[in-house]
This record gives structure tokens, sequence and C-alpha cells, in this order.
């Protein structure tokens, strides 16, 4: 199995990215959104990892209890089955971390350089109750990406400034 990691700081694209990518690869896709919480937002990596990523690299399907949310608070949701792919697309922040670098055939970052414009984007999808955690979690995102070095380690960089994009290698 092949593992690539979309990466990046949220209202980026990465969703919408990687479900594309998917689609031109035949690649499934575990979203790190159905693991992070306002309070957990990277602490839960172990639980993809024993709950996806070591039954599918000893070639077995995964299996998670994906997070919803409801009225702005997270609970348990559905159990999500993995089937043994031959790509699988992680993505979310913290995706493409410093741990599983070792694992990844590649890591591709997605960015919207303006702040105001990630969280616009973010409020939009998320509603605007989510504005104050949103805004808590860009600024521990920022300090996440630099202490991790993502952007620096990344195979491919996609920009989007103002609904436009750019692909290229980092």
């Amino acid at each position: 199995m092949r593992l690539v990691a979309v990466d990046g700081p949220s209202g980026s694209g990465k969703t919408t990215f990687a479900a594309d990518l998917a689609v031109e690869l035949g690649a499934a896709v575990v979203s790190t959104d159905d693991f992070a919480t306002w309070d957990e937002p990277v602490s839960w990596w172990p639980r993809l990892v024993e709950g996806v990523l070591a039954p599918l690299s000893a070639g077995r399907p995964g299996r998670y209890v994906r997070t919803e949310w409801t009225d702005g608070r997270p609970g348990p949701g559905a159990v999500i089955t993995v089937e043994v792919p031959e790509i699988l697309i992680v993505e979310g922040v913290s995706a493409g971390r410093r741990s599983v670098e070792h694992l990844l055939s590649a890591l591709v970052w997605c960015e919207v350089p303006d702040p105001a414009e990630r969280l616009a984007r973010a409020v939009a999808r998320d509603g605007e109750p989510a504005r104050k955690p949103l805004v808590e979690w860009q600024a521990f995102e920022l300090g996440w990406f630099a202490v991790d070095g993502t952007v620096q380690r990344a195979d491919y960089r996609r920009v989007n400034a103002l609904g436009s994009s750019h692909n290229g290698h980092a």
C-alpha cells in the first residue's frame, strides 16, 4: 500500500484536493477530521495508526469510530471500515506529520496564504458558531506546522489564492 498525505492549514482546500486526487488515482481517503477535536487537535494519532494504518499495512481492513459533531460538540459517530487500498490518502491538519514521514510515498502541502481568507472559508464550511474555536485552531496550526516542519518536507505544494490555484513542486 502506498500512503499519500495531504496536509496544510484549515480552510486551504485539502479535502477537495484529496477527493479529486482519490478519483484520479483510484485511492481511498481517510480524513483527520474523523479523529480530531478542538481539545485533541493532534493527540488522536495513535487511533489512526492502530485502527487504520497498522491493519492496512498488514493487508487487513482498518476500522475506526468517526468523530461526528452535533451542535458544535464532538462525539462518537459511525464505525468506518477501510478496505485495503493500493493507495491511501490521509488528508487534514497533521496528516503529513514527521512521525509518519518514513511511510509516505508523497506529501502534498495545500495552502491559502491569507489567514483571514482561510478563516472565512472555514467559517463558511463549519458555520458561524465555529468562528472562535477556528481562530484558536489557526493559532495552534501555526505552532504545529512550525515545529513539525511540514511545509519544508512537502514533495508538492498547492497554493490557492483568491479562488485560483497553482500546482508546483516544493
